[in-house]
Order: C-alpha cells, then sequence, then structure tokens
C-alpha cells in the first residue's frame, strides 16, 4: 500500500502542544497515511493575536517548504487562526487545509447552528473574522473564550479543560448549537470525550482537517495553479527569508 505524508504543522514552538496535536491526527488517519508533525524553532509559543500570526506564519511557510522537499502529499495548519494559509497554498502543490476552516465547514454539515469555544476573549474576535471570511458567520450562533491562554492546556493542572468542559456546557444549553467547534489545536484532545458526554458534536479541527486532506489526495485534487494561488512570482528574497527561496 502506498503511503501519504500528511505534514501537520503546529504553527507555535510549543513541542509538547506539537504531540497533542499529532496524537490526534494520528488517531483518525487512515492507515494509507502517515502523520508527520512539526512545529517551527523559532517564533511564538502561542499565537494568540494578529502580531502572533504574522510571526508564526513565516514559520509555517518555512514548513510547507521541507515538506514539499520531503515530499509530501498535504498540509494540516494546526492553528485556529489558519496563519499563512492563502500564502502556504501558494508554495504546495498537495492541499493546505487550516484548522478553523475544516471545523467550520464539519460543522455545517452536521448542524445547522454551531458554538464555538475559545481561549482568549481577543481570539473571539479573529474568530469572528474568519467566519465572515469563510462564509460561515449565519451558521455561528455565539462565541464563547474560557478567558485562559493557549498553554493553559498544556499546563498539567486540568483547569483549562475544566473551563472547555464548562464553556461547552453553557454552548449547548444557551445558544442551542446543534454542534460546538473547539477553537484551539490544543484542544483536539478533548473533542470525543465531549461528543459523548454532551450527546452532540464537538468537533476538533486537527481531526477534521486530516480528514479533508485525505479526502483531497484520494480524489486527486491538489491546489489550483491557476489564478491567484499560482506559486510565488520569482524575485530575491533577502536577510531571514532567503530560506524561502
Amino acid at each position: 500500500m502506498t503511503k501519504h505524508l500528511i505534514q501537520v504543522i503546529n504553527p507555535n514552538t510549543n513541542i509538547a502542544m506539537t504531540h497533542t496535536i499529532a496524537e490526534a491526527a494520528r488517531s483518525v488517519a487512515a492507515p494509507s497515511s502517515e502523520i508527520v508533525a512539526v512545529c517551527p524553532t523559532q517564533g511564538v509559543e502561542s499565537i494568540e493575536g494578529h502580531f502572533d500570526e504574522a510571526i508564526a506564519a513565516i514559520g509555517v511557510l518555512e514548513q510547507i517548504k521541507r515538506g514539499k522537499e520531503q515530499g509530501v502529499s498535504g498540509h494540516v495548519i494546526a492553528c485556529f487562526g489558519d496563519p499563512g494559509l492563502l500564502a502556504a497554498r501558494e508554495l504546495a502543490d498537495g492541499p493546505v487545509i487550516g484548522i478553523a476552516e475544516a471545523a467550520m465547514h464539519v460543522a455545517t454539515m452536521v448542524a445547522t447552528r454551531f458554538s464555538i469555544v475559545t481561549t482568549l476573549p481577543r481570539t473571539v474576535i479573529i474568530a469572528r473574522h474568519l467566519l465572515q471570511q469563510y462564509g460561515f458567520e449565519h451558521h455561528c450562533a455565539a462565541l464563547h473564550a474560557i478567558d485562559l491562554p493557549v498553554l493553559a492546556l498544556e499546563d498539567g493542572t486540568g483547569l483549562a479543560q475544566m473551563k472547555v468542559r464548562e464553556r461547552c456546557i453553557q454552548a449547548m444549553k444557551e445558544d442551542n448549537s446543534g454542534a460546538i467547534v473547539l477553537g484551539c489545536g490544543g484542544m483536539a484532545n478533548l473533542a470525543r470525550e465531549l461528543t459523548a458526554e454532551l450527546g452532540i458534536p464537538v468537533i476538533d479541527g486537527v481531526t477534521a482537517a486530516v480528514k479533508m486532506v485525505e479526502s483531497l489526495i484520494a480524489l486527486g485534487l491538489g491546489t489550483s495553479k491557476h489564478g491567484d494561488l499560482a506559486y510565488p512570482n520569482k524575485k530575491p528574497l533577502s536577510g531571514c527569508f532567503d530560506m524561502l527561496s
């Protein structure tokens, strides 16, 4: 059986979170898929705003370039802000899926309305921008923040996980939503348990994106190179950006 390499990129530099994301991705990957989980060696430890996303996008592009050189068939950007998504598609041959994009698409397939549970209040605003960009704003009933930083999901106390559970229960009761989207890659390992407990689909974008990439590979579809997602125009890159040449 031919193995397809699927690169799952954690855009922050946190190794523990990369392991969490990798485990979630491997838990749903088909036997024909091999998950290659990576993160940048330089950048930000967590992504919680536009500034962080701008820095992280460079690391994403570097990993996309490396993945192409390693022969990967598709890529997942495992941060709910989908940093650098369109730029990554310009570089890539195979499909590139962001986890926010994937989770929102999947939510509309299993429910008419969904809620989002994310980390900090400022990321609620970013998620709202993505809803508008992807055309899902009318499908989203509400957005909720646990008001804890991203790295609280990896601090071992369990507080962040408890807050996620509480917000999901609140969303189900108050929003009358048929599904809940988890708005952080670091929540990837919570979806199955919460789905079973709440009795409604709780969607993690990492696993959703992996299955979307697999489907596109099976269909023989890569990123279109006609129009704005054509390869970047060749031009000199200087300084630290020379790595992307």
